[in-house]
């Protein structure tokens, strides 16, 4: 099935577009994790912590800002910290120390009947494995949120119903989750979670279980959707590829810390560290970075306008087409932001080398 026709547009969400706030948010796993956030502050490792103390280090001084309307990716390694980080935001989890804030409500302020107040209005979540009921058809798994929101039942199955033909999957709502394939389960998953029409969807490896070609469908379906809805999403991924498709910004972390955040096109051309390096240096770069990262202050030049989000790839082929080696780097609307050349373009593709190393000693010398 060709998902990405589809979806089909409609008016914009009225759903209130909100942001999320991370400060100084830290967690450690064990029986009396208080009694190890200050050495933790000062600078106890992760591997000392459990060496001496038998506690886990899960996030140390995590700082992010997420944006209202915009998908945030949260990426690094098994073990890192980002799945973590998610359950934070609607306190699945509970941090050792920190503030969170959704909008202008302090999430560690609300109480037992407010939390969950909270998670059925604010957010909704979507799981790697599905987290479908077996027993339920895939209208039923759909409406689920709402049936436990108290609405009416035919108001309920008009907005299951509205979404599962969103994701797709019209002529499937009576048939069972062991009836489809991973990728439509995962489009019910996805369903489910837009049906409650929170401004927060939270997707914790959401297409990580899925094949390759399947998961590049859904990562379409879900751009597709998002430029309609503008909702606050939260994308917990260890694939570099999916993160830099996806993510309006990106924070990568390793053992519970924030290593470097920013666009994908910053990370690529400005990593913090050998590691971040290490983790980029195979992205095709001509598919990520766009002309708005090499545009140059100067008066327009003879050339064709390129929009400031080509990619370099498309921007090198247009040039080449037209026999110039230098460009306008425009706005949506046609205003210039700079200039930029062929040789810069093709400089920016290229993967710096890796620095030279000694030549290893004779040890008899």
């Amino acid at each position: 099935m060709n998902s990405a026709a589809t979806i089909t547009p409609t008016a914009s969400t009225e759903t209130p577009q909100v942001g999320i706030s991370l400060r100084n948010l830290y967690k450690i796993f064990g029986p009396t994790p208080e009694k190890f956030i200050g050495a933790v502050r000062e600078g106890m490792t992760k591997q000392e912590l459990l060496d001496k103390h038998n506690h886990v280090l899960g996030l140390r001084d995590v700082n992010i800002d997420m944006r209202p309307g915009g998908i945030q990716v949260v990426m690094g390694l098994s073990g890192s910290g980002k799945s973590t980080l998610i359950r934070h935001i609607n306190r699945l989890i509970e941090p050792t120390a920190g503030e969170i804030s959704v909008g202008d409500v302090n999430v560690l302020e609300l109480g037992s009947r407010a939390l969950r107040k909270f998670r059925g209005e604010m957010t909704s979540m979507v799981f790697q494995k599905f987290a479908l009921f077996p027993h339920y058809t895939i209208l039923e798994n759909t409406e689920y949120g709402l049936r436990v929101k108290g609405i009416s039942r035919k108001k309920r199955h008009e907005e299951a119903m509205r979404w599962i033909e969103r994701v797709g999957l019209s002529g499937y709502e009576k048939k069972y989750p062991n009836q489809l394939s991973g990728g439509m389960q995962q489009r019910v998953g996805l369903a489910r979670a837009l049906a409650n029409e929170t401004p927060i969807l939270l997707m914790d490896e959401a297409f990580s279980a899925l094949d390759p070609l399947i998961r590049t469908d859904m990562q379409t379906i879900l751009l597709d959707l998002q430029q309609d809805l503008g909702k606050t999403i939260v994308f917990i991924t260890h694939d570099l590829d999916e993160a830099l498709r996806l993510g309006d910004r990106i924070a990568i972390l390793r053992d519970g810390e924030v290593i470097q955040q920013g666009t994908g096109q910053e990370i690529i051309l400005s990593p913090a560290d050998a590691y971040i390096a290490n983790f980029v240096k195979n992205v095709n770069r001509g598919r990520v970075i766009r002309c708005r990262a090499l545009a140059q202050p100067g008066e327009a030049i003879d050339g064709p306008n390129l929009n400031a989000n080509t990619v370099l790839e498309d921007a090198a082929r247009i040039m080449n087409a037209e026999g110039k080696d230098q460009a306008n780097v425009v706005t949506k609307r046609g205003r210039l932001i700079g200039t930029v050349a062929l040789s810069a373009i093709i400089g920016a593709m290229i993967p710096p080398q890796d620095p030279p190393q000694d030549p290893p000693q004779d040890p008899g010398s």
